[in-house]
């Protein structure tokens, strides 16, 4: 076991200055949400580089390649990489910086599915060395609702083969590169989205007798939802929260109607279920109340994600022989979102953290942000790691 982790970190090693370019070439042509369509022609003309068998086409732009061991029946891992990047115009000044005005990718995609070509390359090198199938999934549209793991669960993803498990990991701007992170059970948030339309009667501000103000309709709307979540007494983990208010009148014009959008983040599907109901009902009685009407909209987004126990501890000590004790790190909870959500929710999961950050160089910037970038050196770890990991979970014991 100790030769194949030293062959693994020999093979990553060797590889990551290809994996740095792969990366910087995502990097420098990012894609929107389900309009991945150069990325993914990329990726395909890298995998028949390597001579692995792949389908194209599945969720327009997703592709899903498959590398064989011996036995190729005996047990499938599914690792997974997300491709797209969002609207976000970049700010930094690098010679791979997006030359798509106005798309960036500022959530690290581009090292996901980099690693993930790095996996593939190393694995396919080790594929006499296990037994079983690994089935790579390169997903688009994860920052988009309804999710591209939905919609490719949907499309067979998950068939022929069926694996038993699947791993994602995904960049950490505030871990220093070289350590990674596990959190057992629930880790991240279902997400849904809320739009509230507030009608009321517009008018003259100067003859109150003759309007009825939305604006103070949907003032009370939100401070009573406000006060009904933030009790002690929800469930944990609950966030209820308001972004965007317009109503568009004017110093002394009272406008027909608000629009409110918010989210609704929770840990719990069937408290997530109640609670749609329970705004609902409350908005839509207050404006009647006050004599108005509410158009309560919730659009559905990613569940929970919940990382298999078993699997999860399997991975953590598995990282810990590969990276050392003090390298591998406990997660705390996150009301952040993740469409892997919905492959957790069908079979076992395992969602982990690799550290991208590196403050004696500054890297710090958080995801999302205009400045995101990581120290590329992590790369090394994010296909090492992972193939390590996807051995382990084949049934090698160290």
């Amino acid at each position: 076991m100790q030769d194949l982790k030293l062959k693994i970190q020999a093979l990553s090693s060797t590889a990551l200055p290809e994996i740095i370019s792969i990366r910087r070439h995502l990097h420098a042509h990012p894609e929107l949400s389900f309009e991945e369509f150069n990325t993914s022609k990329f990726i395909a003309s890298k995998l028949k580089e390597y001579g692995i068998p792949f389908t194209t086409g599945i969720v327009k732009t997703g592709i899903v390649a498959l590398i064989e061991g011996k036995n190729p029946a005996k047990k499938t891992v599914a690792l997974r990489a997300d491709m797209d990047a969002l609207p976000i115009t970049e700010k930094n000044e690098c010679d791979y910086r997006s030359q798509n005005m106005g798309v960036m990718h500022a959530c690290g995609h581009d090292a996901h599915s980099a690693s993930l070509l790095g996996v593939a390359k190393i694995l396919n090198e080790l594929k006499n060395e296990f037994e079983g199938t690994v089935k790579l999934i390169f997903q688009p549209g994860e920052e988009k609702l309804p999710g591209g793991a939905s919609l490719m669960i949907k499309e067979g993803v998950l068939e022929n083969p069926h694996p038993q498990s699947i791993f994602a990991q995904h960049v950490f701007p505030s871990m220093e590169t070289g350590k990674v992170g596990f959190r057992n059970g629930m880790y991240m948030a279902s997400t849904d989205e809320i739009y509230i339309t507030v009608k009321g009667k517009g008018g003259h501000a100067a003859m109150p007798a003759d309007y009825n103000n939305p604006l103070l309709i949907a003032a009370k709307i939100l401070s009573e939802l406000n006060a009904a979540f933030m009790q002690e007494e929800q469930p944990a983990f609950t966030v209820l929260a308001f972004g965007k208010i317009s109503g568009n009148g004017a110093t002394n014009v009272i406008p027909e109607e608000v629009k409110i959008e918010g989210t609704f983040r929770t840990m719990n599907e069937a408290w997530r279920a109640e609670a749609h109901a329970k705004m609902k009902k409350m908005a839509e009685m207050i404006a009647e109340e006050m004599k108005g009407s509410c158009e309560f909209r919730i659009e559905h987004g990613y569940p929970f994600l919940v990382n298999d126990d078993e699997m999860t501890t399997r991975a953590r000590l598995a990282a810990e022989a590969y990276l050392g004790k003090e390298n591998v790190e406990e997660l705390p909870m996150r009301m952040t979102a993740e469409d892997f959500a919905f492959f957790s929710q069908e079979i076992p999961a395992c969602f982990y953290r690799l550290g991208t950050g590196n403050k004696a160089k500054n890297i710090t910037s958080g995801v999302h942000t205009a400045t995101f970038d990581i120290d590329e050196r992590s790369l090394e770890i994010g296909a090492g790691l992972m193939v390590w990991l996807t051995l382990n979970e084949l049934g090698f014991h160290h």
